[in-house]
């Protein structure tokens, strides 16, 4: 029998040694059940890659026997986009977050996928009564969540002064400069132009690109916000066309919009032969985008390791990812999906050394060593450790995607430098 936990403050007051935990059969205290939040887009273009995501989650959970040391986890799903948006939304992120603390049980969160939702959760979960609440992202990648980047980051994501806060992939710092790089030294362009989303996501990838372009000797002739609710983007490309670019890069997601800026791009600038497009890890994992006929030829950046590569080298991913196919009869629609399930590792590892309260689960990865997952169970392959101090991952791995034939097909990796 698996008891729900009323309130955290009865955890303590049970005693829930690791020696008390499921010992109902003789007598003691019965075992625990902890909740887990996974709070992620589920409507409009992300829907195929956050599926992927929760149920790859899920089969590795099942692999592990739902346990994390000895504490029964349970995965409560949250849904932090509108059917009208059609995306991420900002009073849904608010609302989610405020649940996330109202649910006594649940000693963590694994999201946000984006950065933006990140920043309007975490003062809350991190002013959790009770003590802050851990979210461990697999997919936020803006810097100014874990280090200085714009006015008062981090420090006004976290009330409390402590941390509450990690990710296991890279920053697009890394992910704009690598970007920069391929359009120089792999697609040979010398004039690009910027557009951004206007969100925090693009607005920072955007800006990284910028100033790694600029110091690899590319003319940058003029960045600008594309606007997600206009039909058409034929004016704006007009304009731009008079600035003679061989290069475009997009900073942004694919919800806002996407597909009619791809498509307007290519009906004025040409198509991805003439004037280069590249994109960030906000256009990988769309099918809807891999269709568009406009989109052959788009480079796209990813912060992280491609499932392609994770296969051929074997070991965990590798092992998932069969495990995955054979059950839902395809890959996973985005390599987000194992970040999923890597940022459950760390979450499952932080129970499994506390004492099964929400303060406690979060200081393990925030004091001493942190956490750290060796290679040879970590999904990726590789030893992933948090750096206790800010939350940040130890691995910087880039991967370089293009869209043929109608997929998003692996290119090759990315050396930094």
């Amino acid at each position: 029998m698996i008891r729900r936990i009323g309130s955290l403050a009865a955890v303590a007051a049970l005693g829930l040694a690791a020696g008390a935990c499921g010992d109902s059969g003789s007598g003691g205290v019965e075992e625990m059940t902890l909740v887990v939040g996974i709070d992620l887009p589920l409507q409009g273009v992300s829907k195929d890659a956050s599926t992927a995501t929760v149920n790859a989650m899920k089969l590795y959970l099942e692999q592990v026997g739902g346990k994390a040391g000895d504490y029964n986890i349970e995965l409560k799903v949250y849904d932090d986009s509108t059917a009208v948006k059609g995306g991420w939304d900002d009073s849904t992120c608010t609302k989610n977050a405020q649940e996330h603390v109202a649910t006594e049980n649940e000693v963590a969160v694994m999201g946000t996928y984006n950065s933006g939702c990140a920043k309007i959760q975490l003062p809350v979960l991190n002013q959790a009564p009770d003590g802050p609440l851990l979210m461990v992202s697999h997919g936020n990648t803006n810097p100014g969540l874990t280090k200085p980047w714009d006015a008062d980051e981090p420090g006004k994501y976290y009330p409390t002064d402590k941390r509450s806060y990690a990710r296991v992939i890279a920053t697009d710092e890394y992910q704009g400069a690598a970007a920069a790089q391929l359009a120089v030294r792999d697609l040979q362009v010398e004039q690009c132009y910027v557009l951004n989303d206007g969100e925090t996501y693009g607005q920072g990838v955007a800006r990284s690109f910028i100033a790694e372009a600029e110091r690899q000797g590319v003319t940058v002739l003029g960045e600008q916000s594309w606007d997600s609710r206009q039909p058409n983007y034929e004016a704006l490309f007009t304009q731009i066309k008079a600035q003679r670019p061989d290069c475009l890069y997009v900073g942004g997601i694919y919800d806002n919009n996407g597909g009619q800026l791809i498509k307007d791009k290519v009906k004025v600038l040409g198509d991805n032969t003439v004037v280069k497009m590249i994109g960030p890890d906000g256009f990988t994992g769309f099918p809807d985008l891999q269709q568009q006929p406009e989109a052959d030829g788009m480079y796209l950046t990813f912060t992280g390791l491609a499932a392609e590569q994770l296969r051929a080298s074997g070991g965990p991913g590798a092992k998932l990812l069969d495990a995955y196919k054979a059950k839902y009869g395809a890959d996973p629609a985005s390599s987000f999906a194992l970040y999923g399930v890597q940022a459950l590792q760390v979450i499952l590892a932080a129970v499994a050394k506390s004492d099964g309260t929400r303060e406690n689960v979060n200081s393990t990865v925030f004091t001493g060593e942190g956490i750290m997952i060796p290679a040879a169970t970590a999904v990726l392959g590789k030893d992933i450790s948090i750096d206790p101090s800010t939350g940040d991952v130890n691995v910087r791995d880039i991967s370089v995607f293009v869209i043929k034939d109608k997929q998003e097909a692996f290119h090759k990796p990315w050396p930094m430098g």
